[in-house]
This record gives C-alpha cells, sequence and structure tokens, in this order.
C-alpha cells in the first residue's frame, strides 16, 4: 500500500487481516519526508481459512478513517513472467539460465530475444526459445516493430534488459512502464552512455560499480533498484576493469530481479522505494 501518511494506518491495516483470519509473516513500512506513506506487508492464511481477496480488499479500502489516496495492491506470491533482451554479451544472460535452471530467480523465462545470433546456441542449452530479431536494414522503429510482434507472442509481465545495447525508442518503453529492468554497467549517475569502462579508467577512478534500474524515457536515469562496488587502483587497464565489472553486473541484475519479483519495489517519482 502506499498514499499519505496519516495516524493508525498500520493498526487499521492489521486489524482487517486479523479478522480475516490471516497470518502477518512479514512487515515493512517507510514515510518519505514528504509524507508518503508505503508499507508492504506478507501474510499467510492457515489452511482450514477460506481466503476471499475481493473481500479484504474491499474491507481494506472501506475499514480505514483516512483512506483518501491510499492505493491497495494484493499480489499472489508466485514466479513472474519474463522475456530477456540481449545482444552479444553472455555474463548476465548465462547467470540467469544458471539461477533459472536451478529454480533460483523466481521468475519464468518465456524467451530470450536478440539483435543477433551470437548467444543462441548458450540459450537452446537449456531449452527456451530463442528468437534472432535482427536491426541491421531497419529503422529503430521497424526494429522494435519486429521485437514487439515476438513479445506478443508470450506477452511477458517484465522485460530484462541483460546487456541489450540498444536505445528503446519512447514509444516502446510507454508500452512497459516500469516493467523493464535493465542492468548499467557503471555506478550511476556517473558515466553515462556508452563505454563506461574506459570512461572510469581515464578518471582514474578507484572504485567501478554497476546499476540495476527501471528504464524510462531518460538514457540511463530510471529509478535505481540496485547497485553495487568493486574497488579498483591504477594498475587496473580500461580492459581489466570491464571484466571485474561483469563480475558486479551479474549480482546486481540478480538482487534487483528478486526485489521486483517479490514486489518488493514501490516507484515513487524517478526513486524506487525498497521493502
Amino acid at each position: 500500500m502506499d498514499g499519505p501518511d496519516s495516524k493508525g494506518l498500520i493498526y487499521h491495516v492489521t486489524g482487517v487481516l486479523y479478522r480475516h483470519g490471516l497470518n502477518i509473516i512479514h512487515n515493512d513500512e517507510y514515510v518519505s519526508p514528504n509524507g508518503q506513506f508505503f508499507m508492504r506487508t506478507e501474510f499467510e492464511s492457515a489452511p482450514d481459512v477460506t481466503f476471499d481477496s475481493a473481500a479484504l480488499l474491499s474491507e481494506l479500502n472501506t475499514a480505514l478513517p483516512n483512506a483518501e489516496g491510499i492505493t491497495f495492491r494484493l499480489n499472489p506470491k508466485r514466479k513472474k513472467n519474463i522475456v530477456v533482451l540481449v545482444t552479444k554479451e553472455h555474463h548476465c544472460l548465462g547467470d540467469l539460465l544458471i539461477r533459472y535452471a536451478f529454480d533460483e530467480l523466481d521468475a519464468d523465462i518465456l524467451a530470450v530475444v536478440s539483435n543477433y545470433n551470437h548467444l543462441q546456441p548458450l540459450v537452446s542449452k537449456f531449452g527456451i526459445p530463442f528468437h534472432y530479431v535482427s536491426h541491421e536494414g531497419r529503422s529503430r522503429e521497424e526494429h522494435e516493430e519486429a521485437i514487439l510482434r515476438t513479445l506478443s507472442i508470450y506477452e511477458p509481465e517484465y522485460l530484462v534488459l541483460a546487456k541489450y545495447m540498444r536505445v528503446l525508442t519512447s514509444d516502446f518503453v510507454n508500452r512497459f512502464p516500469n516493467r523493464i529492468v535493465n542492468i548499467h554497467h557503471s555506478f550511476l549517475p556517473a558515466f553515462v552512455g556508452a563505454s563506461p569502462y574506459r570512461q572510469a579508467y581515464e578518471r582514474g577512478v578507484k572504485i567501478i560499480g554497476a546499476t540495476a534500474h527501471f528504464v524510462n524515457n531518460d538514457l540511463d536515469e530510471g529509478p535505481i533498484i540496485a547497485q553495487n562496488v568493486k574497488e579498483v587502483d591504477h594498475r587496473h587497464t580500461a580492459s581489466d576493469m570491464a571484466t571485474e565489472g561483469r563480475d558486479v553486473e551479474k549480482i546486481v541484475l540478480s538482487q534487483a530481479l528478486k526485489l521486483v519479483f517479490n514486489d518488493r519495489v514501490f516507484i515513487a517519482g524517478n526513486r524506487a522505494i525498497v521493502l
């Protein structure tokens, strides 16, 4: 739930859950400096309790004395359906495929889509459909239309850009609001755009990092979900930094997806609130 903060919100919500015979197993909340309230509650029903989600939502919306502006969402705990977009680099995709194979991803990978066919042999080892949608000889809009036709087969809940090295148009992004997760090979907001490790090397940085974020219409400026860094020094070449950075990218992307797929991320303006 999220909305304007007011007195007694937690008390009333937990009271509704109690009256429905539900057991709270985790609860977290946050009030922003501008008075916006966020709460995420995990609960479960006993085997002998009939759970009526419509009745629960109805009571949540009517039981609060100051519910105006409060939004409730009820998300059953389940795997999300996703499609992964890639270009040529294998490290993030390979990590996701292995996690998926061992049931560690909290998602079902319905397909992998790429503008090159380099990674098809890797994907085929996991029995996942691979779609090669070339961008050559097509405008950006024509290429995206071809991708959208492929995505319409699967109707994914989320798109994961696992080193997909093409800038998406506003029209494409607007079709998936807050449903496209990208891994950027830099600790944003530093070194946006192309060749961040070369940029970092030329600046003589002492840490490199990676950022997972939602994609919006501003390049590499969507709400940040997760970040991490690794120390480097003057002995590292740009190539060394890229090698070290790939390990960070894999970890950060998997961390961010776990948060998103478990419904732990709220979007507030251009910020991601993680509970």
